[in-house]
């Protein structure tokens, strides 16, 4: 009976380490700002989590016809701004807000290929919640404008992450992420030499970013897969929309990022719409390429 219960709770604690590895993984790596910058920061992260995943997976065991290549090539390219613009977001405002902001992008995704009337509740949410934390005026006024805006074009190039992910989403997923990964690498890491230089081969600084690389990347992954075998796709939805809260709560534990009372209830707005799109989206095979980025 036990091992019954396991098998049933295994799926929604998968869900949740990977959701906690990934605000872990984004919480150290603000450390790295003051030392190589966002854009070093970046180059780090996903630069090692291509190494990380490509000795786990050896993608280059798999043929490609050109229609893929042309797919990753796209899929990596979202992948890597994705992740450039997020981490420049978080220079100037909190890590629970960005997620927030950052989570329109898949939802405005699953809106867009939905017809359903309950789909204009998820809707209203999400522009409640959006309208909350977007600086116009009122309560929000500590939001920095181009923090923001960072984080809408990184919501935006998620929402193409999902999109251009659906079209590899017949490879095997270990195959798509490990290649995606390497041609988002390659699409940032000249930002961060750019940006900082040698600094970015200071021993202690590798060391962090291989860490960083390991807890936001290699784990979520590989625990999304487990439980992506166990769930149907929209309980898996469902499980993910809680990224934001969690995001919010590392950053109060790690980074002392305080939030405001509507900022509160712009995150619980924009997790209610995440998960009420999840609850009604039309049934469609789990793939990885919906889940939470890397």
């Amino acid at each position: 009976m036990s091992s019954h219960r396991f098998h049933h709770v295994l799926p929604l604690l998968a869900v949740l380490g990977s959701v906690t590895a990934l605000g872990l993984g984004t919480s150290l790596a603000k450390q790295l700002f003051p030392v190589v910058g966002s854009l070093g920061t970046t180059a780090l992260r996903v630069g090692f989590s291509a190494v990380i995943l490509l000795l786990l997976w050896r993608p280059w065991r798999w043929a490609l016809s050109p229609a893929d290549r042309m797919s990753l090539l796209r899929y990596g390219v979202a992948l890597g701004l994705m992740n450039l613009l997020f981490y420049m977001s978080l220079r100037t405002i909190p890590f629970g807000i960005a997620v927030a902001i950052e989570f329109s992008g898949p939802l405005a995704v699953a809106l867009y290929s939905s017809r359903k009337p309950v789909d204009f509740v998820w809707l209203a949410l999400a522009i409640a919640g959006l309208g909350l934390l977007l600086p116009f005026g009122g309560d929000v006024q500590s939001l920095d404008v181009t923090g923001v805006l960072y984080a809408l074009a990184a919501a935006a190039f998620w929402g193409a992450y999902i999109v251009f992910g659906k079209r590899v989403g017949h490879l095997h997923a270990g195959h798509s992420v490990a290649l995606g990964l390497t041609v988002a690498a390659m699409t940032v890491v000249p930002f961060g030499v750019w940006h900082a230089g040698a600094a970015l081969l200071e021993p202690h600084t590798l060391l962090i970013g291989l860490v960083v690389a390991a807890i936001s990347s290699a784990i979520p992954i590989s625990l999304e897969m487990v439980a992506l075998k166990r769930l149907p796709q929209e309980a898996f939805g469902i499980m993910t929309s809680m990224e934001p809260a969690v995001a919010a709560l590392l950053g109060l534990l790690f980074l002392h990022e305080q939030l405001t009372v509507p900022q509160w209830w712009a995150i619980v707005c924009i997790m209610g719409a995440a998960a009420g799109s999840a609850a009604t989206a039309r049934r469609e095979p789990a793939a990885l390429a919906t889940s939470t980025p890397a």
